[in-house]
């Protein structure tokens, strides 16, 4: 039975990686959105609200003084989302392998 050679396989490529910023380094008012739109999609939006209310439901404590009249978690994440307290990051990636991590509040119009 012949041998079959096997072609061999190059280095992997080497992705090349925005390193983020530290706060003091860049602050909101300077921080421009490179990937993507500059808003907040829907689906990021909905991402992070059900990520929230599920935290919220399983005991998380909220990061805003919830009215007496809400008791659902998806009421309580929407409102933190609206007050800009949800300390987030998100992650946008290209298919080779780039991304940015822009903080919520940049997102938030």
């Amino acid at each position: 039975m012949p041998t079959v050679h096997r072609t061999r396989l190059s280095s992997p490529q080497r992705i090349k990686r925005k390193k983020a910023k530290s706060p003091s380094q860049e602050s909101i008012e300077t921080f421009q959105v490179t990937i993507g739109p500059p808003k907040l999609t829907r689906f990021e939006r909905a991402r992070i609200i059900g990520a929230r209310s599920l935290q919220l439901a399983l005991g998380a404590p909220p990061f805003i003084k919830v009215p007496e009249d809400v008791h659902n978690p998806i009421d309580i994440a929407i409102a933190e989302l609206e007050q800009k307290v949800l300390p987030i990051n998100i992650r946008r990636t290209l298919p080779d392998g780039q991304y940015e991590d822009i903080p919520l509040d940049v997102l938030i119009s």
